[in-house]
């Protein structure tokens, strides 16, 4: 080493080739000589001596290889300590590796997850170009509302629109349920996407309803259900007993334009009739659209957003009766717009805050071993100093075992995230549905966790920086004690300790606040009872039925179920409440003569309902009548409300019976004859919403959902329900399953919370507790011969443990109460996701209070009883 510095020095000096080309002679000769010493023939001598000092062409290279050497040396030398120190304290390394392996694995996971959440976009070309067009804050629009925006609009390349459904596949033998988009014409184009094989419909294919009877498959369904066959462009299948052609497959990786959803196959919207029975391609006040823009390159969001607010105002005078109060706006696309992106995002985003505390807290935990390895080393580090070494060369020893440890501990946490990752793209939380999230690691996410395992190895390596450059060698050599000008109130491992616990209660009072959500969303009221239900859903559309067949077809199999062997009673509905298909509508008082969105009452659930629906469901009928099967095309138009609506139209439930309201086209009277009670009918987190059924005869639809409430277990039931429909009819693809299986899709955002945090919590509390543990047992141990002398003395055992653990105790303490209020404000993101979460709930404080606690006691018990089982007399002889 010493070699090569003074080549490097030479050449700084006089740069003159001839003292470096002697000095390299000089030194080669050293090295042959050395060589023979050690046992090399002279030739191998030679040959080792002419690589390591000869084999450079000019003056320049030699100094930078003999540089380039010496830093390779250093750093081979280096590390080869490095890693002999670290497994000559295997219980420390093992610590360091684990905990940090925690803490970039579970960062690892939550970006990966914010990355395919929010960061990173479509896979789509240009997709910062795209966006999704909202109306009144809501992602629904109707059909000629997107013509308006289609045609008039001036700073977007086009304006799509699309929606989810699903279809009935036949293919001779049994019907295949599968999932589409139905999107304009002009879809394909908006997303600026080739096809991988055949081509894509567009606009100009449409010429009317009906009038563009094609599909495009998705790569995933073209390769599960064709084997990838390049010949079915071309091919005939049947939807829904309509015929249409195979006209092309979309690339690998295009999954439309909603990250969470993975389609079959494409539809043209104009075929709308024949998907789904019936058309509101006309229908200005049927939103259920969503639009996807493409906007002009060069345009900015805020002209975007005045080009719609033109096309806004136009509507609004053209159309009063329906666009009154039109009002649109542009977020990103992905998650239904802000519908689902707003709280999935917040949530991400603190839950990668979340995931920050507890690298935060692995740090601060590696940071106090570092500080109080060094210390340990103290003698050692005094007597390199003593013998020339520099503080310099000793810190960077301390920053290269560091950096060992990160690269262990972030290799070990890339690994068990990657794996974990894997397993949650492939996961379909709702059953029967096409819904998953893929987030799997990509380059960035590894790269984020390399970096961050760099980052923690050097922040925790620099943490005994004062303690090395504040040695005082030769007074630590002589004394064995490291002298100290002075004693500190608060010392860096003091701080490290109380930011780890913080950062544990933040997480507890979290996770504490989901589990407390999550238990009452699962005990709320949700309007009916799930239990003992199982649930038949189908399309009678699918199946080609349509108008009296497909009532008849429904009242079979209402007639078929409930005489079924322990079946208490059987009833159907249009849209289950809690589930991912609702249909909302304006409704007016009965003497509303201004029909405009502004003046509408409310804006309610709508259900179509059969007589026992009430029954089935156990919906508690507050007043009035259920429906009968009088209550048919013939008879007077009758509806049941729910509470929520019959105090907003009428002010009690008691004036609401008989009472009239106007809905649908503004003109038909319906009479009240039922209030029922509130329910949550879209998701467990909203506020009280209106809501109203309509008798099946009155208002007849193709989707059915069969409730069916049984004393018998609920496999039999379904066993019994599939064979029963079957017969009835083979070709009506339809899925039978429980009630609480159902509810998976509404429940969903909250247990996925709860996991989640409740992961945290726990990684959290564990690093506390091994916080708090590393400091009492460094603390006891530095301490034994003083509990001895103080045992010796008369001290009581409170005494004892006051004089080891109370210092421990009170950065408990502190800590415990800056996390607590810190968590009170992180966790106000949750109120959106999970049902009536408040991080002011009396049981989520207390919880927190006595979850820290017993972090405390677990961490220090066992130091405890090491500090009051002292021998003073045992110490005293080994003194």
């Amino acid at each position: 080493m010493a070699i090569h510095s003074r080549i490097a020095n030479l050449f700084r000096r006089s740069r003159i080739d001839g003292e470096i080309d002697a000095e390299l002679k000089s030194h080669i000769e050293m090295r042959t000589e050395e060589n023979i010493a050690a046992g090399m023939s002279r030739d191998d001598a030679r040959r080792d001596a002419l690589v390591r000092f000869g084999n450079f062409t000019s003056t320049r290279e030699r100094v930078a290889g003999a540089d380039a050497a010496l830093s390779l040396d250093v750093l081979v030398r280096d590390a080869r300590y490095a890693l002999r120190q670290l497994l000559h304290s295997p219980g420390f390394t093992i610590t360091a590796v684990v905990t940090l392996a925690v803490a970039i694995g579970a960062n690892a996971i939550v970006f990966s997850v914010l990355n395919a959440l929010v960061l990173r976009p479509l896979n789509l070309p240009d997709p910062q170009r795209l966006f999704t067009i909202e109306d009144r804050g809501s992602p629904f629009n109707s059909y000629p509302d997107y013509r308006d925006l289609r045609d008039r609009s001036r700073t977007f390349d086009g304006i799509a629109a699309y929606s989810i459904n699903n279809a009935g596949l036949h293919t001779g033998g049994n019907a295949e349920r599968i999932w589409i988009y139905e999107a304009s014409g002009n879809y394909f184009d908006v997303l600026a996407v080739k096809p991988f094989l055949g081509r894509f419909f567009h606009a100009g294919d449409d010429h009317g309803p009906d009038s563009n009877p094609y599909v495009v498959l998705s790569y995933a369904y073209w390769q599960n259900r064709f084997q990838g066959d390049p010949s079915v462009v071309g091919r005939a299948i049947e939807l829904n007993r309509h015929s249409f052609t195979i006209l092309g497959v979309a690339p690998p990786g295009v999954r439309g334009t909603e990250i969470f959803y993975l389609p079959d196959m494409w539809t043209p919207m104009v075929d709308q009739k024949q998907i789904e029975g019936s058309s509101s391609l006309d229908d200005r006040t049927s939103r259920g659209l969503w639009l996807v823009g493409r906007v002009k390159t060069g345009t900015t969001v805020a002209q975007a957003t005045a080009d719609l607010k033109s096309v806004a105002e136009f509507m609004k005078k053209t159309y009063p009766r329906d666009d009154d109060g039109v009002s649109f706006s542009l977020t990103r696309p992905g998650l239904v717009g802000d519908f689902l992106g707003g709280p999935a995002r917040a949530f991400v985003a603190g839950l990668m805050l979340l995931s920050a505390l507890i690298l935060l807290a692995a740090c601060a935990n590696l940071g106090s071993l570092f500080a109080a390895r060094a210390t340990d080393r103290s003698r050692e580090i005094a007597l390199r100093l003593a013998l020339g070494s520099t503080r310099r060369r000793i810190l960077r020893q301390l920053l290269t075992e560091a950096v060992m440890v990160s690269l262990a501990g972030g290799a070990a946490g890339i690994a068990a995230s990657a794996a974990l990752l894997r397993a949650l793209s492939a996961w379909q939380p709702v059953p029967h549905m096409p819904l998953n999230v893929p987030v799997n690691p990509d380059s960035l996410t590894y790269a984020v966790a390399v970096a961050l395992a760099l980052v923690s190895g050097l922040l925790c390596g620099l943490a005994p920086v004062r303690q090395v450059f504040g040695t005082a060698p030769w007074e630590l050599v002589k004394t064995g004690v490291k002298a100290t000008s002075g004693k500190r109130r608060l010392s860096l491992r003091d701080a490290l300790l109380v930011i780890q616990i913080a950062a544990c209660a933040v997480l507890m009072t979290s996770s504490l606040v989901a589990v407390r959500g999550l238990a009452r969303s699962l005990n709320s009221n949700f309007g009916f009872d799930p239990r003992n239900v199982v649930l038949v859903d189908s399309d009678m559309n699918m199946a080609g039925y349509s108008g009296d067949r497909m009532v008849a077809m429904q009242r079979r199999m209402l007639d078929a179920a409930a005489a079924l062997p322990g079946v208490d009673s059987a009833g159907s509905i249009s849209n289950i409440p809690l589930g991912l298909g609702w249909s909302l509508t304006t409704i007016f008082s009965d003497n509303a003569t201004d029909f405009r969105p502004s003046t509408e009452l409310a804006e309610p659930a709508q259900y179509s309902v059969s007589p026992d629906y009430f029954k089935t469901a156990r919906t508690t009928l507050l007043a009035g009548r259920s429906f009968t099967w009088n209550d048919d095309k013939n008879a007077p138009n009758v509806i049941v409300i729910n509470r929520d609506l019959a105090l907003k139209a009428f002010g009690s439930i008691a004036r609401a019976i008989g009472g009239h309201l106007r809905l649908g086209d503004r003109t038909t009277r319906f009479e009240v004859v039922g209030v029922v009670e509130d329910g949550r009918y879209i998701t467990l987190a909203e506020d009280p919403r209106p809501a109203f059924f309509q008798p099946l005869l009155q208002a007849p639809t193709t989707e059915t959902w069969l409730v069916v409430r049984s004393s018998h277990a609920p496999q039999e039931v379904a066993a019994a329900l599939h064979e029963t429909v079957h017969n009835l009819d083979a070709g009506l693809p339809f899925a039978e399953i429980t009630w609480p299986q159902q509810l998976d899709s509404a429940l969903f955002a909250a247990r996925a919370a709860t996991i989640s945090l409740g992961v945290l919590g726990l990684l959290g509390a564990l690093l506390a507790i091994t916080g708090i543990f590393g400091m009492a047992s460094y603390s006891v141990g530095k301490r034994l011969r003083e509990m001895g002398i103080r045992i010796a003395l008369g001290a009581g055992h409170g005494q004892v443990l006051g004089a080891a653990l109370g210092r421990a105790l009170r950065l408990l303490a502190i800590g415990s109460v800056a996390g607590l209020a810190l968590g009170l404000a992180a966790t106000r993101v949750l109120g959106s996701i999970v049902y009536q979460a408040s991080p002011r709930d009396p049981v989520v404080l207390a919880g927190t209070v006595l979850v820290m606690l017993l972090v405390g006691l677990i961490a220090a018990w066992a130091p405890a009883q090491r500090a009051l089982g002292v021998d003073p007399s045992k110490l005293m002889r080994e003194e």
